[in-house]
């Protein structure tokens, strides 16, 4: 098959593949499709209600209740043992944000404890923990958002807070 090079010309604003074909002689529409009649409505399903085993169940309310006391315990460890208490706080969140998932994959987490985990990283966000070591922010700023995007993957949050680095270096430098 001897194919026109000028297909692979960029200058050619056209591609010429030959004559045109006769369609003369040709009845369009003689032969119309039959008409299908519509299907059939789908029958009711029969699926039972879901009932969750009771290990689940019990599961997901362990999970419910370390969400909720989770931001009192992380301001308990600030109160106590400040910013290095949140460090620690926040290795044990990675923890229980991994528990979370495994718990997500198995298809065993309710929306109870998805809304209650949502909710529990808002409450997180607005504690009032003066951290001044901008490391240990963005860590519990990056276990907040690894859970969301979990969670919810969909959706932008902009209720972080803002990293507070020295812009003015030369300034960081002279109080050394």
């Amino acid at each position: 098959m001897n194919m026109n090079m000028d297909i692979y010309n960029k200058d050619a604003d056209t591609v010429d593949w030959g004559g045109e074909a006769d369609y003369s002689g040709y009845e369009w529409f003689k032969d119309p499709p039959e008409r299908r009649a519509p299907p059939p409505p789908p029958e009711p399903s029969s699926t039972e209600n879901y009932v969750p085993q009771p290990g689940v169940i019990e599961q997901n309310e362990a999970f419910d209740y370390a969400l909720k006391s989770a931001p009192n315990v992380l301001y308990a460890r600030f109160k106590q043992f400040g910013q290095l208490g949140v460090l620690a706080w926040s290795s044990e969140f990675s923890e229980l944000i991994d528990a979370l998932k495994q718990l997500g994959f198995e298809g065993n987490m309710f929306v109870s404890t998805r809304t209650q985990a949502l909710k529990t990283c808002e409450e997180i966000l607005r504690l009032n923990l003066n951290i001044e070591m901008q490391i240990i922010v963005m860590f519990l700023s990056s276990q907040i958002a690894r859970l969301r995007r979990f969670l919810d993957s969909d959706r932008q949050w902009d209720d972080y807070p803002k990293p507070q680095f020295p812009l003015d270096y030369t300034e960081y430098a002279r109080e050394r």
